[in-house]
């Protein structure tokens, strides 16, 4: 669909637009940031930036920028649910990986980001358009992604006092724990919209990430099939559902799944588990537990003060 959607832009912006070119800035007005793709120089301050991804639109607003666009989500819930005004004004461009290119040629950005939704093919392509920049997608390194699109719009310092505040945070509630942080084994689970069948969350994902800084472990039946950092998850059939049983289990569930967890938990193996048995299961939003930023990180703080504690 990228190939074909590549060929059908190029040449209605050939025919179309045959003496428009993208500017071309001087040394003088813009950087030069190396990614993960290459060299680009992008504006000194860029006021109308578009995101390709989601993750980057939360670290964006966090930072105090708002792009101009950004793309919805396939499957999991939109972070539209979750910072709520704060997507005032802001316009899509397609869902993840299905781009409107005319729709993005119109917006005029001056400044393209994104993760997982840059490739190599629709890179050359967006930088027809405006400067690129494809930052590395590895979910549990989510503060190095905040940090570099700190530096790469100007708002470094912004990126270091969030950052601080949030380790306060956790410490805080490392504190509250106690004793209790050194045996709490904690399962984090997501029951996907797309294949429809529930996986859980290892170290190394985004909500584990977070839980493994705490200090807070995965229970170890499940340590034992994670081998690399690049296993973020484990897809489960109904008769491993018992790999989820913890002493709390967080369940995210996609706007798409909701109907295939209720036959999860009518399931006879489900109602075996421990944490169901003794009430320790929470759903929680799937808009900000299983990818984002620093305010989805604080939100999963806010949940584990909530649920493990007891505070609102």
């Amino acid at each position: 669909m990228i190939v074909v959607s590549f060929f059908l832009f190029s040449a209605c912006y050939s025919h179309s637009h045959s003496n428009l070119t993208t500017p071309k800035l001087s040394s003088s007005e813009c950087r030069l940031i190396k990614h993960e793709l290459g060299e680009t120089c992008i504006p000194l301050n860029p006021q109308r930036i578009i995101v390709t991804e989601q993750v980057s639109l939360e670290a964006l607003i966090a930072l105090g920028l708002k792009p101009i666009a950004t793309v919805d989500t396939a499957f999991v819930a939109s972070k539209a649910n979750f910072l709520k005004s704060q997507m005032d004004g802001i316009a899509y461009i397609g869902r993840e990986n299905q781009f409107n290119l005319e729709t993005t040629l119109k917006l005029h950005p001056d400044l393209i980001i994104g993760t997982y939704g840059i490739d190599s093919l629709n890179y050359d392509l967006f930088s027809q358009i405006a400067p690129t920049v494809k930052l590395k997608n590895v979910h549990s390194q989510w503060k190095e992604i905040l940090m570099s699109l700190g530096e790469i719009v100007n708002r470094t310092a912004t990126a270091k006092t969030l950052l601080i505040e949030y380790q306060e945070r956790l410490e805080k509630l490392r504190t509250a724990l106690g004793e209790e942080i050194n045996q709490l084994e904690v399962s984090v689970s997501r029951f996907h919209g797309g294949n429809k069948v529930p996986a859980f969350r290892s170290q190394y994902s985004f909500p584990g990430s977070i839980l493994a800084e705490l200090g807070i472990s995965m229970p170890i039946h499940q340590r034992r099939l994670i081998k690399t950092p690049d296993d973020t998850l484990v897809t489960l059939s109904l008769e491993r559902i018992d790999l989820l049983d913890a002493d709390v289990l967080f369940v995210a569930v996609d706007p798409g799944a909701k109907e295939i967890f209720k036959q999860y938990q009518n399931s006879r193996i489900w109602q075996t588990l421990n944490v169901v048995q003794n009430q320790q299961v929470y759903s929680v939003d799937s808009s900000y537990w299983i990818f984002g930023s620093i305010l989805s990180a604080n939100a999963i703080v806010d949940d584990l003060f909530k649920y493990l504690l007891g505070e609102v």
